[in-house]
């Protein structure tokens, strides 16, 4: 999540969604009463003697909303926000009207407040990344890029490089390697205005060295930007990537990330759970009575908990939770650690002493 006050008003704020959890924590935030500036789109009919009565034009609108109602869309990575029109940049939508909006991952907003509270300044403060991960996969044969934001994966197609033998000359060989290497790169440009990238090459044999002095040749960006060459991960493509999340070399070279911090978090649960510990909860029920005795020290949730408690209610639980201290994340199904946090029931928590 990207945040940054506007200069015009202390309490109004910019927000630009970057990853799942944004939306969540987003939903934590915004409160009845709160106004949302945003880009939309609204049917407008046309009240002419030629126009059809069912029929009408959707136009862009840019509005400022008072918000009514919250709630996640059908799934968690749509934010449903509706209310009443304040102002619009359209004279054909006048204030007063009822309307909806939907945000989700890449869309910016303007949230404004009466008054902002310490704990919803520390709700989005957590939320913002410091760094974007670009993880290259990589061998003689085909080649893979996720771009991780948090826990948030996005993958792109599997490149190949169209090798089918062992029988190249020198020749052929350096130019098979040149478009192949030339179709990473190609990928790999849209990420390359954006701030904070790190990029960490890994797979088996020296593919993944011959890549980067090829994209050091090619362009100066690749000399000044945090680029790790990682040994040890035998894998390639998609399949890589996903052994490297799973990784020691991971959780070495990106201490720092939310994805490192909810994996030594999970590994910690799955120790107490070996050892018969009872220093973890499992499930909502657990996850109120540990509130109620002020004894969770992180908690990591996904979607699925609101199998089992309604959306609301656990907004309400989460920051009740994380006034106390307490690391809070969400994950989500893209990643390995999201799905087994979904499989340990939607929401899990490691505990400060153990309770029976």
């Amino acid at each position: 999540m990207k945040v940054t006050k506007t200069k015009d008003s202390d309490n109004k704020i910019v927000v630009t969604l970057e990853e799942p959890d944004d939306l969540f924590s987003l939903r934590r935030v915004i409160e009845v009463g709160d106004s949302i500036t945003a880009d939309t789109t609204r049917v407008i009919k046309q009240d002419n003697e030629f126009s059809r009565p069912d029929k009408g034009e959707r136009i862009k609108i840019r509005i400022i909303l008072r918000v009514e109602k919250i709630s996640f869309d059908n799934s968690v990575d749509r934010l449903k926000i509706s209310g009443i029109i304040i102002t619009s940049n359209n004279e054909n939508v006048p204030r007063g009207l009822h309307h909806s909006i939907t945000l989700k991952v890449g869309d910016t907003v303007v949230l404004e407040k009466s008054r902002w509270n310490e704990n919803y300044l520390k709700i989005l403060s957590k939320s913002v990344m410091k760094f974007k991960y670009l993880l290259v996969s990589v061998d003689s044969q085909e080649a893979a890029i996720g771009s991780l934001t948090g826990t948030y994966l996005k993958m792109t197609p599997n490149i190949y490089s169209g090798k089918s033998g062992k029988r190249y000359s020198a020749d052929k060989k350096n130019e098979s390697n040149n478009s192949y290497f030339e179709s990473i790169r190609t990928a790999l440009e849209i990420y390359l205005n954006e701030q904070g990238i790190k990029i960490i090459v890994f797979g088996p044999g020296e593919t993944k060295r011959r890549l980067y002095n090829f994209l050091r040749e090619r362009n100066e960006y690749y000399q000044k930007t945090d680029f790790s060459i990682v040994e040890g991960i035998e894998a390639s493509g998609e399949d890589g990537i996903f052994v490297f999340l799973r990784s020691q070399a991971m959780k070495d070279l990106m201490s720092d990330s939310k994805i490192a911090m909810v994996t030594s978090i999970m590994d910690k649960i799955m120790q107490q759970i070996s050892k018969g510990e009872k220093r973890y909860a499992i499930g909502i029920k657990e996850i109120k009575y540990a509130q109620s005795l002020n004894a969770i020290e992180a908690l990591i949730y996904s979607d699925k908990v609101f199998n089992d408690i309604e959306e609301e209610d656990f907004i309400k639980l989460l920051n009740e939770i994380e006034s106390n201290n307490t690391k809070v994340f969400a994950t989500d199904s893209t990643t390995d650690i999201g799905l087994r946090v979904t499989s340990l029931g939607g929401v899990i928590a490691l505990l400060r002493y153990p309770i029976y």
